[in-house]
């Protein structure tokens, strides 16, 4: 089904090897959690197995053999959208390969119903959520009956009730008896699908190779080191030192869009974290408090007045946002000029390069780094001008079990010193290690 023999991918401009040396052979009907610490080639590897990687935008090595027709779910859902209805970007494949009209549609309705869609063909993908979104593309991936089905944390952007519903669609799969090349956090839910484990070495090759016992005992305690979520290995807890202090920002009856929210507040040295299914509202809330979303209604109270009416330069040095989708806020061309945008000194850029595990890809473009690498680099323009109200929208997304434990402690380090931080979540681990306080919207 799938072959690679000493396959090697390095990005155009880039001195290092995203992956290398890897040689790895899956058959028909095998479900493979592909396993490493962020940064090792994970997402490389799908892109590569599905084709995706032109000889224009970087450089291969050794042989890479795919029977058959893939299908791909990308790590960020919104860079896989194309069509403006939702129900054209289910159809969009099944056109594209010359399904006939009269079976298009009733396929498009039956896996859109499949994967928990909550809407109808005409919602306009542009106001969808994240995790609707990654429902969407989903839906869209599965609906030409793909025979390797790649997935790169298909659950990230999903509340529970959504992710519940990606592995049900995953059992579907197994059972069609189609090959399945899974990258996952969420080790614990998927185990019970899966028949082989395979680990990635960041310095190149396969670290580990065989079945899902070999993440228990001391292969699993090494591998938890290394940076891989492995069950059983609790994180503590990051509790504030001292109480928190007077209010950086809360709401008024807080209208935005169409939606009305509760009443509340973030005081300094405190996390609360914003929790609720999908689609409820929590980006568009995050972006009205971060002063980049106008309310529709009510007020959002700070002591310098309404964030909106702000100057952009001044709005950065008060409250520093992490966007959903890191991408949107990158406008440099390598990872160094995106910290040092608006005049960071260059002492902080580098203080930030090495807190957040950045030094070694300075010169790189930040469109080409890792999920993981790319939240992380968000957070560090976010910090870059040391705000003193922080609001991050999935911090933690993409990220392995070392950098996700340090980008917490940094997160805790600082609410300690006294900002103030807002986080929006579906990460159950990152509410119960860091959150002060939890409002479910």
């Amino acid at each position: 089904m799938l072959t690679l023999d000493g396959y090697g991918w390095r990005h155009a401009g880039r001195r290092a090897w995203a992956v290398r040396g890897v040689d790895l052979r899956i058959d028909r009907g095998e479900r493979v959690l592909l396993l490493g610490p962020s940064g090792a080639g994970k997402s490389t590897l799908l892109a590569a197995m599905a084709g995706l990687l032109p000889t224009s935008s970087g450089e291969s090595e050794g042989v890479l053999k795919v029977e058959g027709r893939p299908g791909i779910v990308f790590q960020d859902p919104h860079s896989q959208l194309v069509m403006r209805r939702s129900g054209d970007e289910v159809a969009f494949g099944l056109e594209n390969l010359g399904w006939p009209a009269d079976r298009i549609w009733p396929r498009v309705d039956e896996v859109m119903r499949e994967v928990g869609f909550p809407y109808g063909r005409d919602r306009r993908t542009d106001q969808l959520s994240g995790g609707e979104q990654q429902r969407l593309v989903l839906a869209g991936t599965l609906a030409p009956r793909p025979d390797l089905l790649l997935l790169d944390e298909p659950t990230a952007n999903l509340d529970p009730q959504g992710a519940a519903q990606v592995r049900q669609t995953l059992r579907e799969a197994v059972e069609a008896e189609v090959t399945v090349v899974l990258v996952e956090h969420r080790i614990d839910e998927v185990l019970p699908l899966i028949t082989r484990v395979v680990v990635l070495d960041p310095g190149g090759g396969v670290r580990a190779d065989g079945p899902p016992s070999l993440l228990t005992g001391p292969l699993g305690d090494e591998l938890a080191a290394a940076g891989v979520w492995v069950p059983g290995h609790p994180i503590p807890a990051q509790r504030a030192s001292a109480p928190p202090g007077r209010t950086l920002v809360s709401t008024q009856d807080l209208r935005v869009r169409l939606k009305a929210y509760q009443d509340l507040e973030v005081r300094e040295g405190e996390t609360v974290a914003v929790t609720g299914p999908n689609g409820v509202g929590k980006s568009s809330l995050a972006l009205a408090l971060g002063g980049l979303l106008r309310p529709a209604a009510g007020a959002v109270v700070t002591p310098h007045g309404p964030p909106h009416k702000w100057r952009a330069a001044v709005l950065a040095t008060r409250i520093g946002s992490v966007f959903q989708n890191p991408e949107h806020q990158f406008v440099t061309a390598t990872v160094r000029d995106e910290l040092a945008l608006g005049g960071t000194p260059p002492a902080r850029v580098d203080e930030l390069l090495d807190r957040l595990h950045l030094a070694e890809l300075a010169r790189a473009n930040p469109f080409t780094l890792s999920g993981g690498q790319a939240r992380r680099l968000s957070v560090a323009t976010a910090l870059a001008a040391a705000p003193r109200l922080l609001i991050l929208d999935e911090p933690t997304f993409g990220q392995d079990r070392r950098t996700w434990i340090e980008l917490v402690a940094l997160l805790a380090s600082l609410r300690d010193s006294g900002h103030g931080l807002l986080i929006v979540t579906h990460d159950s681990a990152l509410v119960s290690v860091l959150a002060d306080r939890t409002v479910q919207l």
